[in-house]
């Protein structure tokens, strides 16, 4: 069950960020995510490889 989709309140805990910052990674840097109907999902594998390459800049953000 570890490979599960996860909210976007599951994300920004797991990131330690605002859900307001995670909205704004995803219009603004192209975090990796999914819509599925209303809801965006994330998988963890996927939002991690995106924070290694460094897409994750916290400079400049308020978290």
């Amino acid at each position: 069950m570890e490979d599960r989709w996860l909210s976007v309140d599951e994300i920004g805990e797991y990131l330690g960020i605002k859900r307001d910052t995670v909205y704004k990674w995803i219009s603004e840097k192209g975090m990796p995510a999914h819509k599925v109907g209303r809801l965006w999902k994330f998988k963890k594998d996927e939002v991690d490889g995106w924070v290694r390459k460094g897409s994750a800049d916290l400079s400049g953000d308020s978290n």
